[in-house]
């Protein structure tokens, strides 16, 4: 298959990978690894063979030429990072040219707070991850509004996405923990350290947020593996089971929250819906054999 095949103007305008991919510029390895399976499978030419309007030699080409490369160069964090700067040049190109005050998605953004905006921004980007690969016609269409609504998004966020953050709670009661810093005495500089269990933790409170309650718990099972003795974890994962009417489930959790923390106010909150005593003490051996039993559960529920 040719280069030639697809229209000069999608090779050269379609240069954003992130809205090649239709995924949110704060997307993480696995998510683009999910993405890009996804479009593997989609862009497939057998899905093609029977529906005779859709062209298999534009889903290759498309796959090859686009998919492919975006991939490519996303996979690698540190071109990620290239990614991310480039875009902000073009952000900001966009801003001084007063192009973002004609565009209706700019100014609705910029009425929002930071976390609705977040919110409003990875919900459009999965509507138009949806659209983008019902309709090949549509598909440099679809992805150059993803591009824009990249640019907008990234042009309003001025703080770093790739680097943690401390995300609005959910709940009152939920909070994070900020991100220490070291300091190097060599350099004298304050590098960020990567908590990568904090990033499964926020990423679980947005889940939360939009109801997908199998989502915040992959999330926050990933947290307590890399953390196994944060209270805020397991009293976050108790209150998802609660909301997915996994009783048994919510109180082993809940209960262990408040053993690592009896002040959690979150394992408090919710421990007299599930019939928990504060303060009584269990059996170490009983409650890890418990939390090993409900996660083993939790892969069949």
């Amino acid at each position: 298959m040719s280069q030639t095949f697809l229209p000069p103007k999608w090779l050269e305008q379609l240069c954003d990978p992130y809205a090649v991919l239709g995924i949110s510029v704060s997307a993480d390895d696995r998510q683009i690894l999910k993405r890009y399976h996804t479009l593997a499978k989609l862009l497939h030419p057998d899905r093609y063979t029977k529906n005779c309007n859709l062209e298999p030699e534009l889903a290759t080409a498309i796959f090859s030429h686009l998919i492919n490369p975006a991939y490519e160069h996303l996979k690698h964090p540190h071109k990620r990072l290239i990614a991310i700067a480039m875009l902000r040049s073009q952000a900001k190109v966009l801003q001084q040219q007063a192009l973002f005050s004609q565009s209706a998605i700019a100014q609705e953004i910029m009425e929002m707070s930071a976390p609705e905006a977040k919110l409003f921004y990875e919900k459009a980007i999965a509507c138009y991850a949806e659209a983008q690969s019902q309709s090949l016609d549509q598909f440099y269409q679809v992805t150059q509004q993803i591009r824009i609504l990249n640019l907008v998004y990234l042009r309003l966020h001025k703080s770093d996405l790739l680097l943690p953050q401390k995300p609005v709670s959910v709940i009152s009661e939920v909070e994070v923990k900020p991100v220490e810093l070291t300091l190097d005495e060599k350099t004298n500089v304050k590098p960020v350290l990567t908590n990568y269990a904090q990033r499964h933790y926020q990423r679980a409170i947005d889940y939360v947020r939009l109801a997908k309650w199998s989502l915040a718990v992959q999330e926050l099972r990933d947290a307590i593996k890399l953390e196994p003795n944060n209270s805020e974890y397991y009293a976050l994962l108790g209150l998802v089971h609660l909301q997915q009417k996994f009783i048994g489930m919510a109180r082993v959790y809940i209960h262990h929250a408040l053993k690592l923390n009896p002040h959690n106010s979150l394992a408090l909150k919710y421990a007299p819906r599930l019939a928990i005593q504060p303060g009584k003490n269990i059996n170490p051996k009983s409650m890890a054999k418990a939390v090993s039993i409900a996660a083993l559960l939790s892969r069949f529920t």
